[in-house]
Order: structure tokens, then sequence, then C-alpha cells
């Protein structure tokens, strides 16, 4: 059905790749999304670095032979044994972000990993490819969790690297289905990545109560916080974001200190529930393979209705 560099790059069925969302995104997650024929991720951002391998070799078991990546978040894991670690695990397709792409790219790819780079603008497009990676995955700042503070929407920024690059893009920032697939790849990517609709997938391990304020939230229900400090970052609309909304003087990153009990425990305003934009798209909570099948079946009945449309 698909075949490009993505495609190739990964080993995978279907250019859509899973978020690596700290805490979420493990094996119950991830091994859904690869047996789906896409690209289950790994977190590391969590810090967990001992869950971490058990949910790597979980993944044999529970999606085997299948592909699967591992996400360095370097803002977070900042050891640089973190190389050694997902090599001994016997990952093959790393994608780095949350920090200067030349820290890893180079240890990672000599050790015959292939390596795709998270940026949020042209700039960090320009200098993950000339630190040598593979790939990149370009996120507007529409989507969820962290974020750069001066946020570009994936319209914008997209085709502006594409223009600008050769190495595959993977978009993120606003995907959810064919017809916004299908803008990624008209706007110069060779595939997607999926978040927000991830969390609120069937297999997502985060407490139901989340998942129903993502099936809820309208489409101006997020928010940006911590322009001014840093990280920034978008989270679902609640009584405890908004107060943070327009507040230059906390650190929104405080309100995480208890993200157990919203993560897990259901407890909306005992921390800050990182989504996108998108979560005003999503109606349901569906399996992901459903969420995976529909995404990429719609992409090319969307893209072969627009060609009898206006090339015939």
């Amino acid at each position: 059905m698909f075949r490009n560099r993505v495609t190739e790059m990964m080993g995978t069925e279907l250019p859509i790749m899973q978020a690596p969302m700290g805490w979420i995104a493990r094996s119950p997650l991830a091994s859904a999304v690869s047996n789906a024929g896409a690209m289950g991720m790994i977190e590391t951002s969590s810090g967990e670095l001992d869950v971490v391998r058990g949910e790597i070799a979980a993944m044999a078991e529970l999606a085997p032979g299948r592909p699967f990546a591992v996400n360095i978040a370097q803002a977070f894991v900042s050891d640089p044994s973190i190389i050694d670690f997902v090599v001994e695990q016997g990952v093959r397709f790393v994608t780095t972000s949350a920090g200067d792409p030349r820290q890893y790219t180079a240890r990672l790819k000599d050790a015959g990993l292939t390596v795709f780079h998270v940026v949020p603008t042209l700039r960090a497009a320009l200098r993950a490819v000339d630190a040598g990676v593979d790939g990149l995955v370009v996120e507007g700042g529409e989507g969820g969790g962290f974020k750069n503070p001066r946020d570009v929407a994936t319209m914008v920024l997209l085709p502006l690297v594409a223009s600008k690059v050769d190495v595959p893009i993977i978009a993120a920032g606003g995907f959810l289905d064919g017809r916004s697939m299908a803008a990624a790849l008209a706007l110069g990517a060779e595939g997607v990545q999926l978040g927000t609709v991830m969390v609120a997938t069937a297999e997502s391990p985060i407490h139901p109560n989340w998942k129903q304020a993502i099936i809820d939230a309208a489409e101006t229900d997020t928010v940006m916080l911590n322009r001014h400090v840093g990280p920034a970052l978008r989270v679902l609309r609640s009584e405890r974001s908004t107060a943070l909304e327009f507040d230059t003087t906390v650190n929104a990153m405080g309100a995480m200190a208890e993200h157990q009990r919203l993560y897990f425990g259901g407890e909306m305003d005992a921390a800050l529930a990182l989504s996108g934009q998108i979560a005003g798209r999503i109606e349901r909570i569906r399996p992901v393979a459903e969420v995976i099948r529909e995404c990429a079946d719609d992409c090319l009945a969307v893209l072969a209705n627009l060609g009898r449309l206006y090339l015939d």
C-alpha cells in the first residue's frame, strides 16, 4: 500500500509512527501499534530506565518480529550511557529529541542505528541534517506535550522544512486520520506521527478520565504554558491549566510533580494532561489497530479521490 523512504527505513508496512509519550509509550501501546503495521515507540523521557528495559524486552513477546523504535529525550535523559543502553537492547531505529542532535547522532549511526531527530523550527532541522541524521520528525506547535515556546503551526513549518532538506520527514502535530495524513504527504512529509489519538486508544495505559477528557475537548480546549521560562508545553484546558496560562511568575512544570495521580489515578487537576489541539477532532475511544488502519486506508482514498477530481 505504501512504499517510500520512511517505510524502508523503519521496516514497516505503513509510514505511521506512534509518539514517544512519557509513561504512556510502553509495551502495551507500542506493541499494538507495531502489530498494526506501523512503528511502535518506547519512551525514555520518564527516566525509569530499568522499567524501560523491561518494556523493550516485552516487545519481543507482544509483537514478535515487528519493528519498533526508542526515543531518546535528551533533556530528560542526559547520561551518555543511554546510547549503550539502547544499543544493548537490540533497537535498530531511534528518534532523538529535546536536545542538540550533534550529541548522540554520530555514535548511534556508528552502532548501525537509523536516527531521526525531532525539530520544531527550520533552524533546528538544518542543524540536525548537518549532524548527519537519517531523517526528521517535524513537529508543529499544535501537537501536545513539550514544545518550542515560539511555536509554528504544521501548515507553515512542514512545507518550509521540506523545501530546504532532502532527508525523509515524518510530520507530527495535528494528525489523526487519512485526510490529515494525505495533507502531510502533500506538504512534503513521507509519514506521520500520531500522539494524542494514541493516548485515547483502548490500549493506552492512562486512566479513562484522561481519555474521556480528550473525547470531550473542543478544538480550543488546549493551552500553551511556560512560554516565559520553558520548557513550554501544550496541555488540556482545566481549572489548573487555565490559572497558569497567563502566569509569568510560575514554572508550570511544578504542576507535574503529582503526575502519577493524573496518569493512573484519573485526578484531572492533580497535574497537567498533555494534549494536542487534535483532541477537538477525537470523538471516541478506539482500538489502536482501527485507528491506524483507517488512517492508512482513508489516506489512500483521499489521494485517489483528489486525483480523480483534479487530474482526470
